[in-house]
């Protein structure tokens, strides 16, 4: 799958104010997915930092989009758990660096990194589970 196939599934399969985050997928490949979100004075909470609801957002998209990177394809899969560990203030642009830990007939694990694109440094951790059709 290329990026540009991944922001196709992207656009064709999340909601209206998922894509109102801008999300753009910078790499994807079997293993992992990349996905960069510009930081607006929509996200910006108290003290100009990104809002925890829009990271937990992108870190959820990244790992439904790793999935798709995995098997080659989009698959409706349902987040039936979803741990967000609050690292730093996100401050800019956020990277979303997505993985599939375990996939299983029923069950999908994953987990995320998030990192200020400016400073590398990481704002929050994330893990999830997926529920397969």
């Amino acid at each position: 799958m290329t990026p540009a196939e991944a922001q196709s599934h992207l656009t064709d399969h999340f909601s209206t104010w998922v894509l109102d985050l801008n999300l753009a997928v910078t790499d994807v490949d079997e293993t992992r997915v990349v996905i960069r979100m510009p930081f607006t004075g929509r996200l910006e909470r108290v003290g100009g930092t990104v809002s925890g609801q829009a990271l937990s957002a992108l870190a959820d998209t990244a790992m439904i989009l790793a999935l798709a990177g995995q098997v080659g394809e989009f698959v409706p899969a349902a987040t039936t758990d979803l741990h967000m560990q609050f690292l730093r203030p996100g401050t800019g642009d956020i990277l979303a660096r997505a993985e599939v830990v375990r996939l299983g007939k029923s069950l999908v694990f994953t987990r995320a990194e998030l990192t200020a694109e400016d400073t590398g440094k990481t704002v929050a951790l994330a893990t999830a589970t997926l529920a397969l059709p």
